[in-house]
């Protein structure tokens, strides 16, 4: 996990005379699946479309496995496999059609790269009928395959579980794990299912007005945030005493929440039963990235 293969430094992106990106700095690092999360217009998608090429930078610098993507384009591109927004295939085509169309386009791709890589995405018994017959899950599928032909050491996946169902999403998830766990990939993935990014990233950066917020481990993220939610009576007498006590948050819903802490919940409990009042349930309540999301970036909604 030490080797870095993608880094981006002091990113910007002027249009106009309006600064979009303003001075991103994270980078990737071999075997990981980083996650990538911005509000609506936050320049997370202006963010990836400079860093597969398709606009440049007005400053700042991105390396792909060590190779700068303004001076060396075309040895940094060799490293580098990529799904914007939707993958583009023929519909009137069958999968390996598609697949061999892409392969004529890179060097050294030969039939037995092909089979590699749709063996690996699980496309076997499907391959050679049309697209258009495709699942929506399937042509994600397919359009990996396309973006794993060239062996890139970099996958970016934009929305790679746009429109699947809850079982797509779970399949795709696991897959994108297994890229990074058994086959090495670096994988970037911008997603708006901020459950989905909290199961599937060991690391995320939370992107809001063209800056980064915040980047580290989800588990980094998210700890000390657990809660003790109390269900208790009378709830102005549980308020007293907890206050006293605990950081205390008196919920909308008429419960109470304070920070947890396992020691300290037992005493807290008793405090509780001494002054007379009546505790009925003590639930503890693992942290979550949406309200993570929700805090830093001010309630902004999700792209």
């Amino acid at each position: 996990m030490s080797n870095v293969t993608l880094a981006v430094k002091d990113l910007r992106k002027t249009i106009g005379k309006k600064e979009i990106i303003k001075g991103l700095n994270f980078e990737l690092r071999e075997g990981e699946v980083f996650g990538f999360l911005g509000p609506n217009g936050a320049g997370k998608t202006t963010t990836i479309r400079m860093i597969v090429g398709l606009i440049k930078p007005t400053s700042g610098s991105i390396e792909i496995c060590g190779q700068d993507l303004r001076e060396h384009f075309s040895e940094a591109m060799q490293h580098l496999g990529c799904i914007v927004e939707n993958p583009e295939l023929y519909p009137y085509l069958s999968g390996w059609d598609n697949l061999l169309h892409f392969a004529r386009m890179l060097e050294g791709i030969d039939e037995r790269r092909m089979n590699e890589v749709i063996e690996l995405v699980g496309l076997q018994e499907r391959i050679h009928d049309k697209v258009k017959t495709y699942s929506l899950g399937m042509r994600q599928r397919i359009g990996i395959a396309q973006a794993l032909l060239g062996r890139p050491k970099v996958l970016i996946l934009d929305e790679p579980t746009n429109g699947l169902d809850p079982a797509g999403i779970r399949e795709m998830r696991q897959f994108i794990r297994f890229l990074a766990e058994e086959e090495g990939l670096s994988v970037l993935v911008s997603s708006h299912l901020l459950s989905e990014i909290q199961l599937m990233c060991d690391r995320v950066a939370i992107v809001s007005k063209g800056k980064i917020v915040t980047t580290d481990t989800v588990q980094t993220l998210l700890s000390n945030r657990e809660r003790i939610v109390w269900k208790v009576e009378p709830l102005d007498k549980a308020l007293e005493v907890l206050r006293g006590e605990a950081n205390v948050e008196d919920r909308e819903d008429g419960m109470i929440s304070t920070e947890y802490d396992a020691v300290k919940a037992s005493e807290w409990n008793h405090r509780l039963v001494e002054a007379g009042v009546r505790v009925s349930e003590m639930n503890r309540k693992l942290p979550v990235l949406e309200e993570l999301f929700l805090e830093l970036t001010g309630g902004d909604k999700i792209d």
